[in-house]
């Protein structure tokens, strides 16, 4: 039977409009009744998290930022730090990337450079950061970072970022978050990580988890859980590997997802 639900946010639990699909809060009071854990599994940060679910936050488990940090009920469950000296290096690293927004995501808050503080790009911060702040640099801060993320504003961030970062690929976990964002954290971690790490800490068995997703991203969480459920917009080499297909994210797919779940008797 399965116990807890992990879903990635964007392009999957979310719409295109990012909000919540409708019949969502019935859906949670069918789970809490069936004392299955709703799990949101995002690269965004956890107070962005809790803001979107803020009725929720003694209830949800938060696997917030690709994986790095996991809080349930205000308590810290795990956490992956990137380190203070990855982190530099990654940042001298893409000081030269041009028009590309630098998020430096500590424990404690988001921050970017006062020279890239546009109303446009704290804007798209304040979608996912929305516990954020402004500084001269980055190198005298002193909050753990969790990840670097960078965010290329025409939608180009495979070949305008990712592949720019070939010099990490061995040492660090660099990942292609969507077609805006990437990633780089600590070596090994992802969402599929995380999953494991909650799987052995509050034991749960793969067989007593599902996970709904829609991008490379979600790769490897759909392979830590016995039922991962692609959505029908997701990208097609998670389609491959996902055990099974729902609706799109504006069909709300992850609720009908958990309905087919329930009905078959597995929750």
């Amino acid at each position: 039977m399965v116990k807890i639900i992990f879903s990635d946010m964007d392009g999957t639990l979310l719409t295109s409009g990012n909000n919540l699909p409708e019949g969502f809060d019935a859906a949670m009071a069918e789970l809490k009744r069936r004392n299955v854990i709703f799990a949101p599994a995002s690269g965004r940060q956890y107070y962005s998290l809790l803001k979107s679910f803020e009725k929720y936050r003694d209830e949800f488990l938060f696997l917030a930022e690709n994986g790095t940090l996991v809080m349930y009920k205000g308590e810290e469950v795990c956490s992956s730090p990137l380190g203070f000296e990855a982190a530099r290096k990654v940042l001298r690293a893409t000081e030269g990337f041009e028009n590309i927004l630098r998020v430096y995501c500590g424990k404690k808050d988001a921050y970017l450079r006062r020279e890239q503080d546009t109303p446009e790009f704290h804007a798209e911060l304040d979608k996912y950061y929305t516990h954020n702040g402004v500084v001269d640099s980055f190198y005298e801060l002193n909050d753990i970072p969790l990840k670097i993320a960078l965010f290329d504003p025409t939608a180009n961030a495979k070949e305008n970022i990712y592949d720019k970062l070939t010099q990490f690929y061995d040492s660090l976990q660099v990942v292609l978050s969507s077609d805006y964002w990437v990633d780089v954290m600590s070596p090994g971690i992802n969402k599929g990580e995380a999953v494991k790490n909650i799987q052995r800490i509050m034991n749960f068995k793969r067989e007593e988890c599902a996970a709904f997703g829609d991008y490379l991203n979600d790769y490897e969480m759909m392979q830590a859980v016995d039922y991962g459920f692609a959505m029908t917009n997701a990208h097609p080499d998670l389609k491959k590997i996902a055990r099974f297909e729902t609706e799109s994210n504006d069909e709300a797919g992850v609720l009908i997802g958990i309905r087919r779940l329930i009905a078959y008797g597995l929750i």
